[in-house]
C-alpha cells in the first residue's frame, strides 16, 4: 500500500467462488486499479444454476421461496410468473431501508467483491451479466453508498446489502420511478470521490444498470457480506496492529529502563501458546543490542504491563488465527437462501436453509472486540507508568522538565484511558441479543453488523491509544538521551528495533520540549499506525514480525 493507505498497482483477481483470502479482499478494498474476472468453472455452474430458475420462471413450477413466494412470513403468499420481475425490484425498493451515517467506501467495496463471491459459487440462480456488474462496478470505481445502521445478521445484511442493489438495478418497465439510490464515483481528473444518484453514477461510469429477473433481486440482498466485508478488513488491521502494539511495547520497555529476562524463550515454552511464544519472540528480535534493558540488577522484575506482554497478546494473536479460519469459511461460502442444486435427482431442486445466519460473524467479531479491547487497555497502563514520576524509574512527571508551569503529556493520557473506557463499553457482546422479526417468522438474528462496526470502532481507538504510547515512549527515549548528554545518539543505547521505531516516530513528531497542543501529533502517530508505515521500516531492520 501507498501512503494514503491505497494499493498500488493494478490487482487481478479470478473468482472461482473458493479461495478468495482475507488480503485479496483487502487488496481490492484498498485497490484502485482492478482487473476481475470470473473463472471459467464458475461460468458453467452459474449458467447450469440459472436455466433451471428460467425454466422455473417460464412454467410457473413448482413453488420455491423467494422465486414466486413472497418473502418471510409471506412466503405462503403465491406470486404469478407475470410478476416475478416486480417482486424482485419490490424486495429491493422496499428493504433500502438504512439509516445512520454510510460505511466507509472501502468496506462497501470489500462486500461488492465478496457479493460477487458467494454468487460465482453457481448456487444461486443469477445470470452471470449480474455478477459482471458487480464487477465493472468495482473496476470504474463506482460504490454505493450505504448507511451503516439497520442490519440484524439475518436474514442477511438486508438493508445494507438492498442499497446496494438499487444503484445496480433498475425498474422493469419504462416510466416507472427510478429509485437509484446514491453513490460516489471517482473523477479520474480530480482523484476524489463525488456522491451522486446511482443512475447518473453507473451512467459516468459507462455500465448499464440491470432488470432483475426471478431470484436475482434476493440473491442480492440476501446473505452476511456486509458484516463479513466489516469483520475482513478490521481482522487485517488487527494482525498488523498486534506488530505496532509489540513495537510500542518495547519503546516503552525501553523507556522505563526495563527487564528483559521476561521474554526468554526458557519461560514461554513452559506455556507454550503459539501467540505468547510469537509476542516473545517479536520482543527480543526489536529490543537485540538494547544496552538499556536490563540495565539495573537489582530490579527482578516489572510491573505485569511490560512484563506480562507476552501473556496478554497470546490470547490476542490466538483469537486473530480463529477469526482466520472463520474467514476463510465465510469468503468461500454460499450465504442466501434458497440455494439451487442443479444435480438434485428431484423436480424442485431448490433447498430452503439459513445460511444467510451470521452468527459465526458475530461471535468472532464480538471476540475481535474484546480482545482489542485488551490491547489498548495494556498499552494505556504503559503510558500511565510512563507518565507518573514515581513509577518511570526517574523521569519527570508527564515527561516535561518545567512541570508545574508546563503540563507536558498530562492530557494525553487522559486521552487514552478515555479511549480505553469507551472501548470496554463498546465490548459489550452484541452476539448474545436478538430481537424477532417478521412477525415473528424470523425469530432469532445474529445482530452480527453491530457486532463488526463495534471491532471497527474499538479498532480505530485502539490505534490511537498505541499512538500515544508511542508519543509517550519517544519522549521518555528523548529525556533518557538527554541525561546521558549531547554525545549520546539512540543508536548506541537502543535495540535494533526500537532505534528504527523511535527514528520512524520522529520523522513524524518533534520531541516536547515546551507546551503545545497535542492532537496534530497524536493524528499523526495514528495515521502511522493505521497505515502500517511503522510496521514496515521497523521490519526493514529485524526482518518480519510474527
Amino acid at each position: 500500500m501507498d501512503e494514503s493507505g491505497h494499493t498500488t498497482g493494478t490487482v487481478t483477481l479470478i473468482l472461482d467462488g473458493d479461495n478468495l483470502t482475507p488480503e485479496q479482499v483487502q487488496a481490492v478494498a484498498y485497490g484502485r486499479k482492478l482487473s476481475l474476472k470470473i473463472a471459467p468453472g464458475a461460468l458453467r455452474r452459474m449458467r447450469k444454476s440459472r436455466a433451471w430458475v428460467e425454466r422455473l420462471q417460464e412454467s410457473g413450477t413448482p413453488i420455491v421461496y423467494g422465486i414466486n413466494t413472497g418473502f418471510g412470513s409471506k412466503a405462503t403468499v403465491s406470486i404469478s410468473k407475470a410478476h416475478l420481475k416486480a417482486l424482485q425490484h419490490n424486495l429491493i425498493r422496499s428493504h433500502a431501508s438504512g439509516t445512520g451515517a454510510p460505511f466507509p467506501i472501502e468496506v462497501v467495496r470489500a462486500a461488492m467483491l465478496l457479493r460477487a463471491q458467494t454468487l460465482v459459487k453457481g448456487f444461486s440462480g443469477v445470470r452471470v451479466e449480474v455478477v459482471e456488474t458487480l464487477l465493472r462496478m468495482l473496476e470504474r470505481n463506482v460504490v454505493p453508498w450505504i448507511p451503516s445502521q439497520g442490519s440484524l445478521g439475518a436474514s442477511g445484511d438486508l438493508a445494507p446489502l438492498s442499497h446496494l442493489a438499487l444503484v445496480m438495478s433498475r425498474p422493469p418497465e419504462d416510466g416507472e420511478t427510478d429509485w437509484s439510490g446514491r453513490a460516489y464515483w471517482l473523477d479520474g481528473a480530480t482523484e476524489r470521490w463525488v456522491l451522486l444518484s446511482g443512475k447518473e453514477a453507473m451512467e459516468r461510469a459507462g455500465i448499464p444498470r440491470v432488470v432483475l429477473e426471478a431470484r436475482e433481486g434476493l440473491a442480492l440482498n440476501n446473505g452476511t457480506q456486509i458484516s463479513t466485508a466489516l469483520l475482513t478488513l478490521a481482522y487485517q488491521q488487527a494482525r498488523r496492529l498486534v506488530k505496532t502494539a509489540d513495537i510500542a511495547m518495547s519503546l516503552s520497555l525501553e523507556g522505563l529502563l526495563g527487564i528483559g529476562r521476561a521474554f526468554r524463550e526458557e519461560i514461554h515454552q513452559l506455556r507454550p501458546y503459539a501467540g505468547q511464544l510469537a509476542t516473545a519472540r517479536n520482543i527480543r528480535k526489536l529490543i537485540q543490542g538494547s544496552r538499556w534493558v536490563n540495565i539495573h540488577p537489582e530490579r527482578v522484575q516489572d510491573a505485569y504491563s511490560l512484563r506480562c506482554h507476552p501473556q496478554v497478546l497470546a490470547g490476542v494473536r490466538d483469537t486473530l488465527d480463529y477469526i482466520r479460519r472463520i474467514l476463510q469459511v465465510e469468503l468461500n461460502a454460499t450465504t442466501d437462501n434458497p440455494i439451487i442444486v442443479p444435480e438434485l435427482d428431484e423436480e424442485n431442486k431448490a433447498l430452503s436453509g439459513g445460511n444467510f445466519h451470521a452468527q459465526p460473524i458475530a461471535f468472532a467479531a464480538d471476540f475481535l472486540s474484546i480482545i482489542l479491547c485488551e490491547v489498548g487497555s495494556i498499552a494505556e497502563r504503559r503510558i500511565f507508568r510512563l507518565s507518573d514520576r514515581h513509577l518511570n524509574q526517574g523521569l519527570p512527571s508527564f515527561l516535561c522538565k518545567n512541570g508545574g508551569l508546563e503540563n507536558g503529556l498530562m492530557i494525553a493520557q487522559y486521552t487514552a484511558a478515555a479511549l480505553v473506557a469507551e472501548n470496554r463499553s463498546l465490548a459489550h457482546p452484541a452476539s448474545v441479543d436478538s430481537i424477532p422479526t417478521c412477525e415473528n417468522q424470523e425469530d432469532h438474528v445474529s445482530m452480527a453488523p453491530v457486532a463488526a462496526r463495534k471491532a471497527w470502532q474499538i479498532l480505530e481507538n485502539v490505534q490511537k491509544i498505541v499512538a500515544i504510547e508511542l508519543l509517550f515512549a519517544a519522549q521518555a527515549i528523548d529525556l533518557r538521551l538527554q541525561e546521558m548528554g549531547k554525545a549520546q545518539h539512540p543508536d548506541a543505547v537502543l535495540g535494533t528495533g526500537t532505534c528504527a521505531a523511535y527514528r520512524k516516530v520522529r520523522e513524524i513528531v518533534e520531541p516536547l520540549t515546551t507546551d503545545r497542543p497535542l492532537y496534530e501529533d497524536m493524528e499523526a502517530l495514528t495515521r502511522l499506525v493505521a497505515g502500517g508505515q511503522l510496521v514496515t521500516h521497523v521490519e526493514k531492520s529485524v526482518g518480519e514480525l510474527e
